[in-house]
């Protein structure tokens, strides 16, 4: 089977991750760099190419993956005169960012008039997953087009869901992110309260650790809590924030009442707005002990 060329923008944390699987498993792959050159030098050292802009990158593919922040990023890259549209050919592109489902939706209904197919295919686990290519990946959109592209998928993920149209990987990513966030705003008030009354984050992690209340993320955030690795859990508070924020505007416009939604976000706000944005999320626990006048050391 001939490879189709497959374009990447945004090789950060999980990025890099993802397009080193490509590269590595013989996909045609040219990349564009942002601010950090390293991870294109990786790649380019690994048999990768790389563009010079958007429009450049989509001359030379077939395929185009964004694993960027969000909708406006996403939209920035396709739109302008050196956007992904204006080289004016056919392209599949993949949106590995996690977008609000609206904007998505409306973005593909507009560019599928100039030939560009617009698929949202947002990713679940961290880094270190994208880097073992072992990542979860919720797919909206035509299944002739996820079929499609399921091989590409496949080089960096362990399993694909295809959920719907296009616009509903978006809409899962938010539910799946809804829930990691409430998890971590969650555990830091629990860790804090705990504190107060005299027991321990290791007494906390010896009861609920193994037990019904155990999870994946729960393990990754108390990597942190209990062993400071700051690896554990890479990221970004603001970035919680953020698709916390996309998750009410969604709420909003379907007309859902979200009080929890809206608690977890402000705890996300909380902590962004007292400069803790670029924290990584498990870090949230030592914002809210600090807030409540505990010691990082002691709150974890």
């Amino acid at each position: 089977m001939v490879k189709e060329r497959i374009g990447f923008i945004g090789v950060g944390l999980m990025g890099h991750g993802m397009a080193g699987n490509l590269v590595d498993k013989g996909w045609p792959l040219t990349v564009l760099a942002h601010r950090n050159r390293d991870p294109v030098e990786d790649l380019k050292r690994r048999g990768a190419a790389e563009a010079r802009s958007p429009k450049d990158l989509a001359e030379q593919s077939d395929i185009v993956i964004l694993c960027v922040t969000g909708s406006a990023e996403v939209q920035g890259i396709l739109q302008g005169p050196e956007g992904l549209a204006a080289a004016g050919r056919p392209l599949l592109v993949v949106d590995c960012s996690t977008s609000d489902p609206s904007v998505t939706i409306k973005l593909a209904a507009e560019l599928a008039s100039s030939g560009i197919t617009l698929i949202d295919a947002p990713l679940g686990r961290t880094p270190a997953d994208a880097r073992a290519g072992t990542l979860d990946v919720m797919v909206g959109g035509d299944p002739d087009v996820v079929e499609r592209v399921r091989p590409v998928l496949d080089a960096f993920a362990q399993r694909v869901v295809h959920t719907g149209p296009t616009g509903t990987g978006h809409t899962m990513k938010l539910l799946n992110n809804f829930l990691s966030m409430g998890y971590a705003a969650i555990y830091s008030e629990a860790l804090a309260l705990g504190v107060k009354a005299g027991l321990t984050p290791q007494l906390f992690d010896s009861v609920i650790r193994g037990g019904r209340m155990d999870c994946g993320f729960y393990q990754t955030f108390f990597k942190w809590v209990l062993e400071r690795d700051p690896n554990a859990h890479r990221f970004a508070i603001r970035n919680g924030l953020k698709d916390m924020t996309y998750l009410a505007s969604f709420a909003n416009s379907v007309g859902l009442a979200n009080p929890v939604g809206a608690a977890v976000r402000n705890s996300f706000a909380l902590a962004v707005g007292t400069g803790h944005g670029d924290d990584y999320v498990p870090m949230l626990s030592d914002v809210i002990a600090e807030l409540n006048g505990i010691e990082r050391e002691q709150g974890g």
